[in-house]
């Protein structure tokens, strides 16, 4: 009888491409040498956000010195002062030379819709800082992403995540302050009424009002107040309070005062009618809230399923989720399904979405 040699055992089940780097002594020096060099430089580019970031942090603004100058200047004149020849030419001046001194700051400034919505959402920084925040919150999420076990071809779209948690955080400070700025209206709008018929003038209504009511809809009516007294008309002070704040009502409102001064009536009773159809409307607006509390929910849900199951499957079998970012087909798909992501969020956004 032939005896047969026992065969070897086997060690592992492990798959050969998830063997420890060991395993393969001759790896390639230009692989170390990028990845260092990546590293070098995002490390770089957190170093230098934070720097500019403390700079101008901790230098003063140039535009809110000039701004401070010229209001003191006017109210010097409005107290029968005479102002200096400094303070008229401040008050001639739009800008200064600081603005030709950094062309980068005004850039940002003047970007559509970025001071708006830090003034909008109560914001007390320029448009440079908060820029300087969101890239330093994307250099972070790429050195944090690099000095992790997760690949680095994802450190570009972990950095975007970083970077945008600043740009969420103001839109929904920003709707919530202009959410309790509508809740507050009707209050304001019947104060003001009956200011009007204790025999005060709209003036005198707008400085009760910003007395009377709280933030934010006292400090916009406190803001009008100021500017007439500083002699801008009503009209243009109403009119500019409604550019600042993006409230359906207060349009109204500055509409009903202007065609008031223009064509008279009754302003205390328009006030109390705009005042009342405010008040239907919030609560029919509540409602609907209610009723699509479920969808909301819903399209939460559905928004950050895939997220958390690529998250989960990184965890679970690395190899297998990276044939995504190695393979072409596997960025075809990829980029497919962050498109209709994208797609599902817009469609889901406007389902749920009613407006009264």
């Amino acid at each position: 009888m032939e005896h047969r040699g026992r065969e070897a055992p086997v060690t592992s089940f492990r798959h050969p491409r998830r063997l420890p780097s060991s395993v393969y002594p001759d790896r390639p020096k230009s692989a170390i040498v990028m990845s260092s060099t990546i590293i070098v430089v995002a490390v770089g580019v957190f170093v230098a956000s934070i720097v500019a970031f403390a700079i101008n942090v901790l230098m003063p603004n140039g535009e809110t010195t000039m701004t401070e100058d010229r209001l003191a200047a006017m109210a010097s004149a409005r107290r029968g002062g005479a102002p200096d020849d400094a303070d008229v030419k401040s008050l001639m001046r739009g800008g200064g030379e600081g603005d030709l001194q950094n062309p980068i700051s005004k850039f940002l400034e003047n970007l559509p819709g970025l001071a708006d919505y830090l003034e909008q959402a109560d914001v007390k920084m320029p448009a440079v800082q908060f820029s300087a925040i969101c890239l330093g919150a994307f250099a972070a999420g790429v050195v944090l992403t690099i000095l992790s076990p997760v690949p680095n071809v994802l450190s570009p779209i972990v950095g975007l995540m970083f970077g945008v948690v600043p740009v969420l955080w103001l839109i929904m400070k920003r709707k919530r302050r202009l959410a309790k700025f509508g809740s507050q209206m009707p209050e304001a709008l019947e104060l003001l009424g009956r200011s009007l018929r204790a025999g005060h003038s709209l003036n005198a209504g707008f400085d009760l009002v910003s007395k009377e009511m709280e933030d934010p809809l006292a400090m916009e009516f406190r803001r009008a107040f100021e500017e007439q007294n500083f002699g801008i008309p009503l009209d243009e002070a109403i009119e500019g309070m409604a550019a600042r704040v993006p409230n359906m009502d207060l349009r109204f409102f500055a509409t009903a005062v202007v065609l008031q001064r223009q064509t008279g009536g009754d302003l205390a009773e328009i006030l109390d009618k705009i005042g009342y159809i405010i008040r239907e409307r919030l609560q029919i607006h509540g409602q609907i809230q209610a009723l699509t509390g479920e969808g909301r929910m819903s399209g939460a849900v559905l928004l950050a399923l895939p997220p958390v199951l690529f998250l989960v499957m990184l965890k679970l079998n690395y190899e297998y989720v990276t044939m995504l970012f190695t393979d072409p087909i596997g960025r075809y798909l990829l980029a497919g399904a962050m498109v209709t992501q994208i797609i599902g969020a817009i469609v889901i956004k406007k389902i749920i979405t009613i407006k009264v």
